[in-house]
């Protein structure tokens, strides 16, 4: 089952990530990071903007989740300019080195391929950063995705359009389409880290942790990887079950084991 790390709250869980991935590039200057955007990842690069000093970042690669299709890259809402804009200069990393999917509308048809390609030539993901969605997706792989889906445009529902409406100037400007990576090629990342802050993430995070696995909660995928860490605050905890414990297995948990 996943380790679920109860944090109480963003800027902790933010820290606690950070740290695990400060170790990661020490001990592998040329890792591959798979990175999320949208608001819950923000404390995540927060903390790490405060602890990247003095660790050679110039070899670390990485890999955004997903892009609008049709959208300007140089968009302040496209992903490309957010990964930049929050992970890639505040960070110092070489943005040669950092990859998004290409939602350009020439070339669409093959983008996906294309993307597991290049993550395919740089030999996976060693720890890809996840967010869920109210609906319980992850990436943009709404309810219904399959597991074994691969890098692909997907058509986002009318609730991912208006979750994301506060990022533009209202809800027509937010893109219909987006290519994002698959389940599958999430499930190929070598360390899953996922996480969820606020009581409005409640819901799905049950769900996708303790309830069954099923395509209509993508984010339940998660429970047939081999290591996965889910960091949640206390709000986005209020529906776990088995809160108790988690906070127990914590408390005892083996110093060696690290994330």
């Amino acid at each position: 089952m996943a380790e679920i790390i109860i944090v109480p709250d963003e800027a902790a869980g933010g820290a606690l990530v950070a740290d695990e991935i400060v170790r990661l590039i020490t001990a592998t200057p040329d890792a591959v990071l798979g990175l999320a955007t949208g608001s819950t990842p923000v404390p995540v690069y927060a903390a790490l903007r405060e602890r990247i000093g003095g660790v050679d970042v110039s070899r670390v690669r990485g890999f955004a989740l997903d892009e609008y299709v049709g959208i300007d890259p140089a968009h302040p809402e496209s992903y490309r300019s957010v990964i930049t804009r929050e992970v890639v200069e505040p960070l110092g990393l070489d943005p040669a080195l950092i990859r998004t999917p290409n939602g350009a509308l020439e070339g669409i048809a093959h983008a996906g391929d294309d993307y597991e390609a290049a993550i395919t030539a740089a030999g996976g993901i060693d720890l890809q950063i996840l967010g869920i969605g109210t609906d319980g997706h992850i990436g943009f792989n709404e309810p219904g995705s399959s597991f074994a889906s691969l890098t692909r445009v997907k058509t986002l529902t009318q609730q991912t359009r208006e979750d994301n409406a506060r990022f533009f100037d209202s809800i027509d400007d937010v893109p219909l389409h987006c290519i994002t990576q698959g389940l599958g090629t999430i499930m190929r990342a070598r360390h899953l880290v996922l996480l969820a802050f606020g009581e409005g993430k409640a819901e799905a995070l049950a769900g996708a942790v303790e309830g069954p696995v099923s395509a209509s909660l993508p984010g339940s995928a998660i429970q047939l990887h081999p290591h996965v860490t889910v960091v949640v605050d206390e709000p986005g905890a209020a529906r776990l079950a088995h809160a108790d414990y988690y906070r127990y297995a914590l408390a005892n948990k083996p110093a060696w084991q690290g994330l």
